[in-house]
C-alpha cells in the first residue's frame, strides 16, 4: 500500500497493487475517509487489481480549494482516472456521495469504464422520483438541511468531539460500531478539513447545481455494467428509495439487499459484499 497525491487534480490517495494492473477506483462518502476501503481492497488485491482510494476533495489531505457541486466533483474524479489510467477502462465503486460522483462519470464518459458497483445510493433520478412517493423520507435527511446552514452547523459538527458525527453512524447503520480508532481517524480528517465536507451539501441548495445534475442524469440509461448493494436496515436512505432504477441502467443491472445492514454495509458485511463486487468485475 502507498500513500500518493495527484498533483494534476489535487487527491491524495492510498494505492494497494502494481501500476499495471486492472484499475479499481473507490470513492468513499461522507462523514467517511479511504480506510472504509481497507476490506474491499485486500480482497481485490489479492485477485489481481489495482485498488486506488483518494481522498474526495475537501478531505485532507486531499484539495480543500472547491468548488464542491456534482458537476466539478466528477469532472476532478474522471481527470484523477485519466491520469491513473490514460487508455484501459477503469472499475468505479462509490458508496454515498461517491456513488452520486460515480453516476455522472459513468453518464458522461462510458468509455472509461468497465464495470461499477454502487452502495447505499440509488440512481439520482429514482431518488428525485421515489421522494415524491415517500415522502416521509424527507425525515431521515434532516440533517442535510443543518448542513446548510453554515454557522451553526459548523459549530453542531465540531461540538464535544464531534459527538454528531458519531451519533449519525449509529443511526445509519443501526448496532454498528466501527471501533475507537477508526473515529479517531475520521476526526482527525474531519478537523483538518472542515468546513469543506459539509460544502457538499450546501452545494445543493443551487438550482443550478441540481439542473446541471438532472441533466447528466437525463442524458440516458448508464451504458456499463452496474451492481448495486443496498441495507435494509439504512437508517440514511431508505431501500424503497431504490424502487424502479433500473430503467435507468441499459446494460447489465443487478440490485442486492442485504438483511441486517444499515447505510455502511461494507464495513458491516464485508465478506458478502466484497464477494458480490469480485464477482460483478471478474464477470465484465
Amino acid at each position: 500500500m502507498r500513500r500518493l497525491r495527484s498533483e494534476r487534480t489535487g487527491l491524495s490517495y492510498v494505492s494497494t497493487g502494481p501500476d499495471d494492473a486492472p484499475l479499481v477506483v473507490c470513492l468513499h462518502g461522507f462523514p467517511d475517509i479511504p480506510r472504509t476501503w481497507a476490506s474491499l481492497t485486500e480482497h481485490l488485491h489479492q485477485a489481481g487489481y489495482r485498488v486506488v482510494s483518494p481522498w474526495l476533495p475537501g478531505y485532507a489531505p486531499s484539495s480543500l480549494g472547491g468548488p464542491f457541486d456534482i458537476p466539478t466533483l466528477t469532472q476532478t474524479v474522471l481527470s484523477f482516472i485519466d491520469e491513473l489510467s490514460p487508455s484501459a477502462p477503469a472499475r468505479i465503486v462509490g458508496h454515498d456521495w461517491g456513488v452520486l460522483i460515480a453516476q455522472c462519470a459513468l453518464a458522461l464518459r462510458p468509455e472509461r469504464f468497465r464495470a461499477a458497483a454502487a452502495l447505499g445510493v440509488p440512481h439520482f433520478s429514482a431518488i428525485e422520483a421515489n421522494a415524491e412517493r415517500y415522502p416521509w423520507e424527507l425525515r431521515r435527511s434532516a440533517y442535510a438541511g443543518l448542513f446548510q446552514l453554515p454557522i451553526l452547523s459548523d459549530r453542531v459538527v465540531r461540538l464535544r468531539d464531534y459527538r454528531f458525527i458519531e451519533r449519525l453512524w449509529r443511526k445509519w447503520s443501526p448496532g454498528f460500531e466501527p471501533g475507537t480508532d477508526y473515529f479517531d481517524e475520521l476526526k482527525l480528517c474531519l478537523r483538518s478539513s472542515m468546513p469543506a465536507p459539509l460544502k457538499y451539501y450546501r452545494a445543493m441548495r443551487s438550482p443550478a447545481v441540481i439542473r446541471a445534475i438532472r441533466r447528466i442524469a437525463t442524458t440516458g440509461p448508464i451504458m456499463i455494467p452496474t451492481i448495486y448493494l443496498h441495507g435494509e436496515r439504512d437508517g440514511c436512505i431508505s431501500v424503497e428509495m431504490a424502487e424502479g432504477q433500473e430503467k435507468h441502467f441499459s446494460a447489465l443491472f443487478e440490485s442486492l439487499k442485504l438483511a441486517d445492514a444499515g447505510h455502511f454495509l461494507h464495513l458491516e458485511r464485508p465478506e458478502e459484499v466484497n464477494a458480490a463486487i469480485l464477482r460483478w468485475f471478474e464477470t465484465h
